[in-house]
């Protein structure tokens, strides 16, 4: 009778180590390249940024509007 042995093979170990590469490599474009998470970010700060500045603006407006209105 052969001897069964148990536990993890240099194929497999050496497989699952590739997987894991290509998984960081996908998960490390997806967060730092050009259409990546952090690109996004920033240009949805600043779009908010530019958005809230246009509010302050109009509303300075419409305050400036109504105190020289006369009735």
């Amino acid at each position: 009778m052969f001897k069964q042995e148990k536990g993890v093979t240099l194929v497999a170990l050496v497989i699952t180590i590739v997987v894991l590469l290509i998984l960081a490599g996908v998960s490390i474009t997806g967060i730092l390249g050009q259409n990546g998470i952090l690109t996004r970010a920033t240009s949805a700060k600043n779009a908010t940024a530019n958005a809230a500045a246009d509010e302050n603006r109009m509303y300075g407006e419409a305050e400036n509007y109504f105190k020289n209105f006369n009735y």
